[in-house]
């Protein structure tokens, strides 16, 4: 097996990108938030390089990055279109896996799967959102996330910090 480059490096933040195998090294943390096709600006890779600059000594993030490299649009998003279907199956292990999930929402966006994620995790006292101002189901957000106790930060720092405490 050909050891990729990054996984070599002497950091530690290691990123897992869908459809690669669920790995761990450290405490896991599923990406969750807009992607939308390709819509939303890859807050994913910021987070990746915010930790890199902050983690320190022994401390080992394995981030589970669902933005998949080979991403084809002509894939009919059903049960059974087997590239899709591996798709949804990954992201779900990983959001089971992780020991943290993280939520950006990116007010420009519908993001529906990503509100379809918060519902399906909402009591797993594992999560932190962020949801701007100006995202159309903001109240929404803010009311699932009182009632679950789900801290909620203002921006993409906010998340780093949570997944650093």
């Amino acid at each position: 097996m050909k050891v990729k480059k990054k996984d070599t490096e002497m950091n530690n933040c290691i990123t897992i990108k869908s459809p690669e195998k669920l790995t761990n090294v450290g405490t896991t943390v599923f990406l969750a938030g807009s992607i939308e096709m390709g819509k939303a600006t890859d807050w994913q890779t910021k987070i990746e390089n915010e930790l890199k600059s902050k983690l320190t000594g022994e401390q080992k993030v394995t981030l589970y990055n669902p933005r998949r490299d080979d991403w084809d649009s002509s894939w009919s998003q059903t049960i059974e279109d087997d590239n899709f279907r591996e798709q949804v199956e990954w992201e779900l292990n990983a959001l089971e896996k992780a020991d943290k999930i993280i939520i950006y929402i990116n007010p420009k966006t519908k993001s529906p799967i990503t509100l379809l994620e918060l519902g399906l995790h909402a009591e797993s006292d594992n999560m932190c959102v962020c949801c701007p101002e100006g995202f159309y189901r903001k109240g929404n957000v803010d009311i699932v996330c009182d009632k679950y106790n789900i801290p909620m930060v203002d921006d993409i720092d906010g998340l780093v910090e949570f997944i650093l405490k």
